[in-house]
C-alpha cells in the first residue's frame, strides 16, 4: 500500500491528541509534587515538572522509535526530508530538544534577564515568586549578573526594551507559523519544520485529506490577516504600555516602602501562607483570605480556587488592597 503525505486535518488532530495526553501527564506529576512537597515547592518547580513530563512523553514515544498516541490515533508515521526513511535518532533528538527544552530555556532566560535589568530600578525585596524560586540555581544567574553589571544605565534600558519586544514577538512567530501551516499543510510545529520531520498517512480514503485543503488555506489567509492587524495594534500601543508599566513599578515600590514602615512601627508581620514570608502587595480572594499578589496570581495560573478553603473563583475577582496597612 502506497503511503501519501498526511493532510492538515490529520496533523491538527494528532497535535491535539498529543497535547491532551501531555496535559494529563503534567497534571499528574504536578499533583504528586504538590502532595509530597507542598504548595510552595509546587509553585517554584511547576515549570520544571512540566518540562520533565513533556520530555518523558516524547522520549518514550518518538525517541524510542514508536508513534506517539496522537500519531497512532490518526494513523500517520514520521519520515525525514526524503519521505522514504524514518527520521534518524539524531533528527528525532533535535526535534524533542527544540519542541520542549528550547521554549523552557528561552522563557527562563528572558525572565532572568528582565529581572537583572530591573534590579537598579527595583528593590531586591520586590522579586517575583518565580524568580525567588530559582535563587538556588545560581550558575547562570551569576554569569548573567556579571554581564549586566558591566552595562551602562542607557544600555540596561535599551536591553529591557529588547526583552519586552522579544516576549511579544515569540507568540507572534508561532501564530505566523500556524498561518503558514494552514496554507501549506506540511509542518504543524515549528520544531518539526526545523528538524525536517514530516508525515505520511496510511489508511482511509484517497481523497480524504485533499477535500478539505482549500478550507485550511482560507483559514490560513484569515489567520495571517488577523496577525497583521494584531501586530499593528501592538506597535501602536507599545509606548503607552511601557509608560503604564513604569508608573506601576513606581507605585508598587512606594506602596511597599510604606507598608514596611507601617509594619515595623506596629511590630506586626503578616505572612503569606503560600510563600511563608511577609506579604507584599496584599491581595484578597472573594472568600476573604489574604496572599501576596505575585503568589496568588501564580497560583491562579493553574488552579482557580482558594489555597486555604478551596472555594472556586475567577482570577478577575482578586482584589488588590492598595492601601492595606495591617
Amino acid at each position: 500500500m502506497a503511503l501519501q503525505p498526511a493532510g492538515p486535518a490529520r496533523l491538527v488532530r494528532c497535535g491535539q491528541k498529543d497535547e491532551l495526553y501531555r496535559s494529563g501527564l503534567r497534571s499528574g506529576a504536578g499533583s504528586a509534587l504538590h502532595s509530597l512537597a507542598g504548595a510552595r515547592k509546587w509553585l517554584e518547580w511547576r515549570k520544571e515538572i512540566e518540562l520533565l513530563s513533556d520530555v518523558a512523553y516524547f522520549v518514550l514515544t518518538t525517541l524510542s522509535g514508536y508513534q506517539t498516541l496522537g500519531e497512532e490515533y490518526v494513523t500517520i508515521v514520521q519520515v525525514d526530508s526524503t519521505k522514504k526513511r524514518v527520521p534518524s535518532f539524531l533528527r528525532r533528538a533535535i526535534f524533542i530538544a527544540l519542541h520542549t527544552v528550547l521554549p523552557y530555556c528561552i522563557e527562563k532566560g528572558l525572565l532572568h534577564l528582565e529581572h537583572e535589568l530591573q534590579t537598579e530600578a527595583e528593590s531586591s525585596t520586590l522579586q517575583s515568586t518565580s524568580v525567588r524560586g530559582l535563587s538556588s540555581r545560581t550558575l547562570i544567574r551569576n554569569w548573567m549578573q556579571k554581564q549586566v553589571g558591566e552595562l551602562t544605565e542607557e544600555q540596561k534600558k535599551r536591553g529591557l526594551r529588547v526583552v519586552h519586544v522579544l516576549k511579544q514577538c515569540i507568540p507572534l512567530l508561532h501564530r505566523l507559523h500556524l498561518a503558514v501551516f494552514y496554507m501549506s499543510g506540511t509542518f504543524y510545529h515549528l520544531s518539526k519544520r526545523t528538524a525536517g520531520i514530516s508525515y505520511l498517512r496510511f489508511g482511509g480514503p484517497e481523497g480524504e485529506d485533499q477535500s478539505i485543503r482549500s478550507s485550511y488555506k482560507f483559514l490560513g489567509i484569515i489567520s495571517l490577516f488577523h496577525l497583521l492587524l494584531t501586530l499593528g495594534v501592538q506597535l501602536y500601543s507599545f509606548k503607552q504600555k511601557q509608560r503604564a508599566r513604569q508608573d506601576w513599578k513606581l507605585h508598587r515600590s512606594l506602596a511597599h516602602q510604606k507598608n514596611m514602615t507601617t509594619e515595623k512601627t506596629a511590630g506586626h508581620h503578616s505572612r503569606c501562607t503560600l510563600c511563608l514570608e511577609e506579604r507584599r502587595h496584599t491581595t484578597a480572594t472573594p472568600c476573604g483570605h489574604l496572599f501576596c499578589w505575585e503568589c496568588i496570581t501564580e497560583w491562579c495560573n493553574t488552579r482557580t480556587e482558594c489555597p486555604l478553603c478551596r472555594e472556586k473563583f475567577h482570577p478577575q475577582k482578586l482584589i488588590y488592597l492598595r492601601h492595606y496597612q495591617l
